[in-house]
């Protein structure tokens, strides 16, 4: 008896876990066809006509640079919501900073104010249960997404990536960061992150809104509208600016599109923080296309400092083409590097959750903002070259030369690649 009801659960984990890693939707298989440039205004319509949502005029995108500014105006923004907020974030665990959120949402529930809190299932398993009971008597709406069930087993590996601030519908914010004491700080040492995350205001909110309202639909089944999550929306600066999404049970292809297309489209230059780069065929067929018709590439991701070190090793199995290419990588050295930024061209910014990684492009519920501005882009840039002082690049001869060992190791985690 014992070996058959051994045997019945060894085969449901195998059902479960091939289920879980199943994609579902078709792939992009060919390489995009250079048609444009980035300063094409076809460019602009085919970001707008491809992945979803227009570009629109009239923003103001504020970029914070690590948590001693990322927290404090996110708290500020929370604190001075008058009619609602909602927010999506992917790791919320117990700590200072989440005793601070929770403090700050309860009050505002408490005030009056409707919140709405969506967390991963996944993601939160950190998060101290007090908190959201605490939360959750005050009057705070707290759903976790693809909490496993019956129903949503098989889902357990779609994980909502995506973090997501929306206050009064007027006021938005986006970026890498989580709530947890790793991100606090200035990234000052190994126990404080360095990270980037935006503040927006402008009629591009309301598409920020929008893709909140997507994962909030597939967790509970209604919809929040009306004037106090859409109302509307006067300029508030002058970036042009899309926020679009991603998600397996729908339009997985968006993000890997879109850094296609903008790859594809570059001219000059490609400026790439990217906190797990684990880039797939395509993509690294576009880079070296690139690079051979001279767009500069720099890349940055984490060095020794990392959470995810099978990330690391897979990712650095990948990278002797596009070395020999001309693509410059380099390793942040202080502290864990976490910034999600691309900046092609010194035009488009492209900033938001997504990794550069399958899991990313194909797994995760992803959302990310663009930004075409000329002058956004080059502070950008300004604070992507300050990290490049921090990091120490690796040559293609230290990659050659690298041990034996490393070499087999990095192998082996690259089988590893389409779930990480």
């Amino acid at each position: 008896m014992l070996t058959i009801v051994l045997s019945s659960l060894a085969t449901l984990v195998v059902v479960l876990l091939v289920l879980n890693l199943s994609a579902g939707e078709k792939q992009i298989e060919h390489r995009l066809a250079r048609e444009y440039t980035t300063e094409d205004p076809q460019f602009r319509r085919s970001l707008g006509a491809l992945l979803g949502p227009p570009l629109v005029s009239g923003n103001r995108v504020e970029v914070l640079v690590n948590g001693d500014r990322i927290f404090p105006a996110m708290l500020d923004a929370i604190r001075g919501a008058r009619q609602t907020i909602t927010f999506e974030t992917y790791i919320y665990w117990s700590g200072t900073i989440g005793r601070e959120f929770a403090d700050a949402l309860i009050e505002r529930a408490q005030s009056g104010v409707a919140v709405h809190v969506l967390l991963d299932w996944v993601g939160s398993a950190k998060m101290e249960q007090h908190l959201i009971d605490e939360m959750q008597t005050a009057g705070v709406e707290i759903e976790r997404f693809h909490k496993p069930s019956g129903v949503t087993l098989s889902k357990l590996n779609n994980r909502t990536h995506r973090k997501l601030l929306i206050v009064d519908g007027a006021v938005g914010f986006t970026g890498g960061v989580g709530i947890a004491d790793i991100w606090r700080g200035d990234a000052q040492d190994e126990d404080h992150w360095r990270d980037t995350h935006f503040r927006v205001t402008g009629p591009v909110v309301a598409q920020i809104q929008a893709v909140f309202m997507d994962n909030w639909i597939k967790a509970t089944g209604r919809v929040l509208h009306g004037e106090a999550y859409f109302p509307a929306l006067r300029a508030q600066g002058e970036h042009l600016a899309q926020m679009f999404s991603s998600s397996p049970t729908g339009g997985s292809e968006s993000m890997h599109l879109m850094y296609l297309m903008a790859i594809t489209a570059a001219q000059r230059s490609i400026d790439l923080s990217s906190a797990y780069f684990v880039p797939d065929e395509l993509t690294v067929q576009a880079m070296i296309a690139a690079a051979r018709r001279g767009v500069r590439i720099r890349i940055i991701t984490p060095g020794q400092i990392i959470d995810a070190e099978v990330v690391r090793k897979a990712s650095r199995a990948q990278w002797g083409r596009l070395l020999e290419a001309g693509v410059e990588i380099s390793e942040y050295q202080p502290t864990m590097y976490h910034c999600k930024v691309m900046i092609v061209d010194s035009l488009l910014v492209s900033v938001g959750s997504t990794n550069f990684d399958n899991r990313s492009f194909r797994l995760n519920d992803e959302a990310n903002l663009n930004v075409l501005d000329s002058e956004f882009a080059l502070r950008q840039v300004e604070i992507f070259e300050a990290d490049l002082e921090r990091s120490r690049r690796i040559t293609l001869e230290q990659w050659q030369q690298r041990p034996l060992r490393e070499k087999l190791l990095e192998r082996l985690a690259s089988l590893l690649r389409y779930q990480l």
